[in-house]
């Protein structure tokens, strides 16, 4: 019956019919439902059921872990965030410790289920109108070019809500959505001839467009309001100072700290929770003992209190201490604990998707899920994917090594986050999500292997080196991929001269 429908459609689109200029629109309804009606007049003659349409659903298939990760973690922070029970809120980061007790948290009188009933409020609204929007700009050029509508929103659409904020305005999603799709894409021509992700596209139009939208108190719940008033109260009940007061800032908002708090400021910060086993821990020793002659506090490193260590922390270097301006050293005390894993900054969170975020960026073990899918059915490149991870991993470690190892006592007095282990970069931010599915979008990425080796460690180098050194922007894999994305018909070039003269070569050298 349904057949019969679509094809009394598709014989009232044919030319001169009273659907004609609809046809793209009816056509791309019946080749989503059923194999495409395409017949090779001449040899090669091959009969599959894989066409652009399914090839696109694989990758949502691929992205189905991320999805379901996004809807999991953003109902769970929504669930705790607005309830305004400090002890809730307690209850909580002691969970998330260690995953057996986060499951029993979750799991206790049945909270996963208002917890999964959040997470869908959030989710769904935002998908339906990715497609609806996007899908309308796609069908509203296609009829206006009298071509076939492009299966590739199928992939945008999704990602495009997966990279955004969940407090994000419905209006302003359909904006960014707008934006991306038609400035990023309609405009060259449409799929197949965009040179930049359209997905990064239209949430690089809405970072600069509504940047205080896009970063901030922006990653908990539907309501901003809401979770800020929330906050206050559970703060005030609970009584919370600065240093373990709640909030909703990202881990990337804590290692985003001025360049003015370096290495030994938080090495020495450290030393309250895991004594004297730090790398600047020879420079420490020098400035305490002159530091606690000059002042006479007969302190012992390794077994000061607090307001000792910020007592030495933030005494002038003339008086020995370690010259940081006392307005910085909440900064710094945050970021000793995201970078030595101390309070509610365990690595497993990091990898499970327990913080805060874009919707499906969080958990590195749902990106990963996904690359292995996309590896294995042989349409994400693995060579793009290995290729960003070395770049990032290589310049995060040159950064650390540099800092911590090679030289240890110069290397106390540079930036903090130069000396943040390397292998924590991939567990923050989107990095994992956009080695995985942005770096690898096939039109707007290199296509010769020696080209995508080069483009995934050019972005991963980019990644690194704008999250550590610009003070202004602490997430680098946007513009990263974006700046690739630009570079990628030169990689190519070059990659294609390169196999020339090696070919060119090798037949001389025969002859």
């Amino acid at each position: 019956m349904l057949r019969r429908l679509l094809s009394s459609l598709q014989k009232l689109a044919e030319p001169g019919k009273p659907l004609h200029k609809l046809h793209p629109l009816i056509n791309a309804n019946d080749t989503f439902l059923y194999e495409a009606a395409v017949n090779t007049r001449r040899a090669p003659h091959i009969r599959d059921a894989i066409d652009v349409k399914r090839w696109m659903i694989l990758v949502v298939i691929a992205l189905l872990p991320c999805i379901m990760m996004a809807i999991w973690n953003t109902g769970l922070l929504k669930y705790v965030y607005s309830s305004g029970d400090y002890k809730l809120m307690n209850e909580y980061l002691e969970a998330s410790k260690n995953f057996q007790a986060y499951w029993a948290f979750a799991t206790y009188d049945s909270r996963y289920i208002p917890i999964i009933m959040e997470g869908l409020k959030i989710f769904l609204p935002l998908t339906l109108l990715s497609y609806a929007v996007g899908g309308f700009w796609e069908a509203f050029f296609a009829c206006v070019r009298k071509h076939e509508i492009s299966e590739g929103f199928l992939v945008t659409g999704i990602l495009y809500v997966l990279i955004l904020p969940p407090t994000i305005p419905y209006w302003m999603a359909a904006v960014g959505v707008s934006a991306g799709v038609v400035l990023g894409k309609e405009i060259f021509g449409g799929s197949g001839m965009n040179i930049v992700n359209p997905a990064l596209a239209c949430r690089a139009f809405l970072f600069f467009t509504f940047p205080g939208k896009m970063s901030g108190d922006v990653w908990v719940g539907s309501n901003p309001t809401i979770i800020r008033e929330s906050l206050l109260k559970m703060n005030q009940e609970g009584q919370t100072t600065a240093f373990d007061g709640y909030s909703q800032a990202t881990k990337l908002a804590i290692f985003n700290v001025p360049q003015d708090i370096k290495r030994i400021h938080i090495d020495t910060i450290a030393t309250h929770a895991i004594g004297t086993d730090v790398s600047t821990i020879q420079t420490i020793r020098t400035q305490f003992d002159q530091w606690n002659s000059l002042t006479h506090q007969n302190a012992t490193l390794g077994q000061l209190t607090m307001d000792q260590i910020k007592s030495f922390v933030t005494s002038p270097l003339a008086e020995g201490g370690l010259g940081l301006s006392s307005g910085y050293y909440e900064d710094a005390y945050h970021f000793s604990s995201l970078n030595y894993g101390l309070g509610n900054n365990h690595d497993w969170s990091f990898f499970l998707g327990n913080k805060l975020g874009c919707l499906g960026e969080t958990s590195t073990l749902a990106c990963l899920l996904g690359a292995l899918f996309l590896i294995w059915t042989g349409i994400g490149s693995w060579r793009t994917i290995l290729g960003m991870l070395l770049g990032a991993f290589g310049t995060a470690l040159l950064f650390q090594l540099s800092s911590s190892y090679l030289f240890p006592n110069q290397g106390a007095w540079t930036a903090a986050q130069f000396g943040f282990p390397a292998y924590k970069h991939l567990l923050l931010g989107g990095l994992a999500f956009g080695l995985v599915f942005m770096a690898t979008d096939p039109v707007s990425s290199p296509s010769i292997p020696l080209a995508k080796w080069i483009y995934g460690i050019f972005c991963g180098m980019v990644t690194l080196v704008i999250r550590v050194i610009n003070p202004a922007y602490p997430e680098g894999v946007m513009l990263a991929i974006l700046m690739g994305n630009v570079f990628a018909p030169l990689f190519d070039y070059y990659a294609v001269k390169h196999f020339r003269k090696r070919s060119i070569s090798r037949v001389r050298i025969r002859s």
